[in-house]
This record gives C-alpha cells, sequence and structure tokens, in this order.
C-alpha cells in the first residue's frame, strides 16, 4: 500500500471514529434531556427540554414506538411539530400521578457509520417512580439513524420496541432529588 493511500484509509478510520463518538454524545444526551429530575443544568423548564430534544433531530426526522405493546402507545410523529407533540404528552401537561424519577441506562451498543449517514442500536433500561408510590423498570430496543450536517450530526430516526415492563416494589427508591445540580456552578 503506498504512503498516499495508507494516509487516506487513516483519516477514512480516524473519521469513523469521530463519527462514533458523536453519535454516542448525541444519544447520551438525548437520554440525559429525558431523565427526570432533568440533570442538564439552566433547562428552564419542560418547554425548554423539550426544544433542547427537538433540536437533536433533523427536520424530516421520525420518532416511533413500534410493535404490540409500543404501536399504540408511542405511535409515529413525523417531523419536528409532530415531534414536539408526542414529548409535550410527557410533559406538557401537569399529569397524576407526578413522574418524579426517571432514569435512562443504555447497554448492547452498536454504531454502524457509511459516510454521512449512521445506524445505532442499544438496549435501554429505565426506572419510573410515580408521586402515588408505583414505580416500574421498562425496557426497550432503539434502532436509531442519523444523519451528519452542517450542525453536526442529528437523528433523523428513533425507532423503540418494548422488551418488558415489569413492576418495581413500591416506592423502591428511598432517597432521590427533587431536583438535579450535578451539571450546575
Amino acid at each position: 500500500m503506498s504512503e498516499e493511500a495508507s494516509l487516506a484509509s487513516l483519516v477514512q478510520r480516524i473519521e469513523v471514529l469521530e463519527a462514533e463518538a458523536e453519535i454516542r454524545r448525541l444519544q447520551a444526551r438525548y437520554m440525559f434531556l429525558c431523565d427526570t429530575p432533568c440533570p442538564e443544568f439552566a433547562v428552564r423548564d419542560d418547554a425548554h427540554r423539550i426544544d433542547l430534544i427537538v433540536d437533536l433531530y433533523s427536520e424530516d426526522a421520525v420518532w416511533e414506538g413500534v410493535g404490540e405493546y409500543y404501536d399504540k402507545q408511542f405511535g409515529r410523529a413525523e417531523g419536528h411539530e409532530a415531534i414536539r407533540e408526542h414529548f409535550r404528552r410527557f410533559w406538557g401537561e401537569k399529569q397524576e400521578p407526578a413522574l418524579l424519577l426517571n432514569a435512562h441506562y443504555l447497554t448492547s451498543e452498536q454504531i454502524y457509520v457509511d459516510g454521512d449517514n449512521a445506524t445505532g442500536q442499544w438496549i435501554h433500561m429505565q426506572p419510573w417512580l410515580f408521586s402515588d408510590g408505583k414505580s416500574l423498570l421498562r425496557s426497550s430496543r432503539l434502532n436509531n439513524s442519523f444523519r451528519k450536517t452542517d450542525s453536526g450530526w442529528k437523528f433523523t430516526r428513533t425507532r423503540t420496541e418494548n422488551v418488558f415492563v415489569a413492576p418495581l416494589s413500591d416506592t423502591f427508591a428511598s432517597d432521590y432529588p427533587s431536583a438535579s445540580v450535578l451539571m450546575g456552578p
């Protein structure tokens, strides 16, 4: 292999590694913004949180729940406004019982980069605790697509399918914050 070909191969490999790192950060930021309480410092309210989440998506992006459990629960949202409306159902109105704790844990990561496009798969676990003391553990598979844009990598598709939902013992978490201060000054 010529020196020029070796250099081109090395540049391509670095670009793939950089893309994987950016996609990993994008996916983690999405999950971080979806946590309750939201640990992102300076998020003013849930409307601001939704704006930050929508900004992670391309204009033509799709967010959808699929499979026998998620088809009806989440459905399909196409484009920024539909995705925004999807998230307003979670945070747009006061809900009873109120969600007190929700944290996303990602596992089994697979990222495949093909130039300015990529796909990624994860499994996530997510404990939920509500103000009435009920709690559950949810697990989903994620099959997401991404595109490199002038402003960095963006989601072009979030696709999620239920693995299981399991009840946890009431008030399974005894100590949890009402607000996150981790990212504050």
